[in-house]
Parts: structure tokens; C-alpha cells; sequence
């Protein structure tokens, strides 16, 4: 066989078109800024294929004026880190964005985003990422891991950034990102009320101070704890006492005027937990039964305060990110 022959198969075997599947994902959690995560049975799908550069979006926030069609989508981005991560030069790709995650309503569609396009670009380059790497990857291009880590790992995820190994030099890798899963009960739901408007997450961040006191460091470090706790433990009662928060949601009612009374129309109709969902505006409550309940209640919550929107049942996707077929 020639080297034109040879040249010609290699290029054959290459992967010529990727689909891949990612979660939604509720971030925060209530008391869990930044650290707590779960993964949503809601689902967008990125195909990617060699081919002439264009970007095309379809279904959730398909024709949004906010959502670049050029380089500057985040799945190009991320598609083309992956790349360089791999120490490959990147060719020219036809991108197909399938949302099924509601954009800008703080439900993880940037991060789904960012996920499926460095999966996508690993496939094309033919390298697999350690979880770690991918979960490092995707963080430093998103900036929330409490919403990339559960959207690569699915279900709950708890994410912190170690400084122990850089101190100790125990461990090469500055600043590694920390995962632990917590199991959750079969009949978990969650039903998600998703307003009519959109919320940016770089307006919502910009709300926060940049300190906070000690009092309300330590209230929601222990309800934090008393989160994990009773799901460890399957002591549900206590979950709308572990959801309260100081330190994102009060300064964020401002600008949501509704979530508040969201929340305790979810309490109202037997929820478990409630609280808003990332950066929101999405408020999301988990419920082992009465679903229906909630969502009326929601419902009437949110047509006081003139705020349209539409109510999502879930259930947690107990798997992250994947590739569905490659060609």
C-alpha cells in the first residue's frame, strides 16, 4: 500500500461526526454556594462534525439574541480547549445545538455547554480525560463547578478546590477540584418553576458582596452540613431548614421579586426543599410525592406576582455527560 494509500485509511478511521448528551443542573442548592450541585433528567445534545465552520441552535433559547452563532459560542470554545489540551491543531467543524435545557434560567445551560463541547472535542481528537481533568477543564472555562461537576458525574455532587496539595506539596496539580456524590432516594423529584424571563448569571454574581460575616459564614456552613446529613441519613424533615441561605438568595430577591414566595408555595404544597436555582431565575423543589401540589401552588405563587412561566418535572439524572454515538 502506498503512503497516499496509508494517508487516505488514516484519514478514513478518523471520527468524523460526535453526539453528545448532557444534564441540566441546579447549582447552589440553597445554603451551598458554589460547592453543591445535583444533575436534572433534563437534557441537551451538541452533534459536532468535520466540515465548513457554522454554528446552528435549536430548541431552548434556539433564536436568543444573547447566544453567539461564531466562535465565541461556548461550545466552540470549549470544543477547541479540548483540543489544545490534547496538543492538537483544531480543524474546521460544523456545530448542531440541541437544547433541551432552558437557557439563562439558572439551570446549568452554559455548563452543559461547556461539558458537551469538551467531550465532543475529546472524541474528534481521539483523547480521553481523567474525570479530574475534565471537571478542571470545564470549571476554569465555566467558573461554577457546582454545576460541571454533577453534570459530568450526575446525581448530587459536593466540589471543592483543595490548597492542602499545593501547601503540602503533596500533589503536582495546583488547585484541584475535589468530588464526592451523595446518594439520594429513588423517588426524589423535582419540580422546577421556570420564569418567562431570563436571568444572567454575570448580573446575578454581580449582586453579591465580595465578604460576608462570620454569622452568616457559619449559618450556612451548617446548613450546608445539615444538608448532606439528611440525605445521608434520609431524615427529609429537616431539608427546609438545611435549604435556607444567607449568602446569595436574599440579595438575589431583589431582582426576583417572586422567589421568595415561590419558595414557600413549595413548602405550601409539601415540598421537602426549595430554593433558587443557581444564579436563577428558576426556583426548583424537591419532593418524594404531591408533585401536583407544588406545581399549583407555584402556579398561584407566581400569577400573584404577574410572573408567567412554566413548571418541569425531573427526576436527578443519575449519569453525567456522555458520548451517544459517534461516526
Amino acid at each position: 500500500m502506498s503512503t497516499r494509500d496509508n494517508q487516505i485509511t488514516a484519514k478514513m478511521s478518523q471520527i468524523q461526526k460526535v453526539t453528545v448528551r448532557v444534564p441540566a443542573t441546579t447549582a447552589n442548592m440553597g445554603p451551598g454556594f458554589d460547592c453543591l450541585g445535583l444533575a436534572l433528567d433534563i437534557w441537551s445534545e451538541l452533534t459536532v462534525e468535520r466540515g465548513p465552520f457554522s454554528v446552528m441552535m435549536k430548541g431552548e433559547g434556539g433564536v436568543a439574541a444573547s447566544m453567539p452563532l461564531d466562535r465565541t459560542n461556548l461550545v466552540v470554545i470549549a470544543v477547541e480547549a479540548a483540543f489544545e489540551a490534547a496538543g492538537k491543531s483544531v480543524p474546521e467543524l460544523t456545530y448542531l445545538s440541541g437544547n433541551g435545557i432552558p437557557y439563562s434560567r439558572g439551570l446549568g445551560s452554559s455548563s452543559a455547554a461547556i461539558v458537551a463541547g469538551l467531550l465532543a472535542g475529546a472524541a474528534l481528537a481521539e483523547v480521553e480525560f481523567e474525570q479530574e481533568q475534565l471537571i478542571k477543564l470545564a470549571a476554569d472555562l465555566d467558573g461554577h463547578p457546582d454545576n460541571v461537576a454533577p453534570a459530568i458525574l450526575g446525581g448530587m455532587c459536593v466540589v471543592v478546590q483543595s490548597e492542602l496539595d499545593a501547601e503540602l506539596d503533596l500533589d503536582p496539580r495546583p488547585g484541584r477540584w475535589i468530588t464526592n456524590q451523595i446518594s439520594l432516594p429513588d423517588d426524589l423529584q423535582a419540580v422546577v418553576f421556570v420564569p418567562d424571563v431570563e436571568g444572567p448569571t454575570r448580573e446575578a454574581r454581580a449582586l453579591l458582596t465580595p465578604e460576608v460575616s462570620r454569622a452568616d459564614a457559619v449559618f450556612n456552613a451548617g446548613r450546608t452540613a445539615l444538608m448532606v446529613s439528611a440525605f445521608a441519613n434520609g431524615n427529609f424533615d429537616i431539608l427546609r431548614y438545611a435549604s435556607e441561605d444567607r449568602l446569595h438568595q436574599p440579595a438575589r430577591s431583589t431582582v426576583y421579586p417572586a422567589m421568595n414566595r415561590l419558595i414557600e408555595a413549595s413548602y405550601a404544597g409539601g415540598a421537602h426543599a426549595a430554593f433558587l436555582s443557581g444564579a436563577g431565575p428558576a426556583v426548583v423543589a424537591l419532593t418524594t410525592s404531591r408533585e401536583m401540589t407544588i406545581i399549583y401552588e407555584m402556579h398561584e405563587a407566581a400569577r400573584q406576582h404577574n410572573l408567567p412561566g412554566k413548571t418541569i418535572v425531573a427526576k436527578p439524572a443519575p449519569t453525567g455527560a456522555y458520548v451517544a454515538k459517534t461516526e
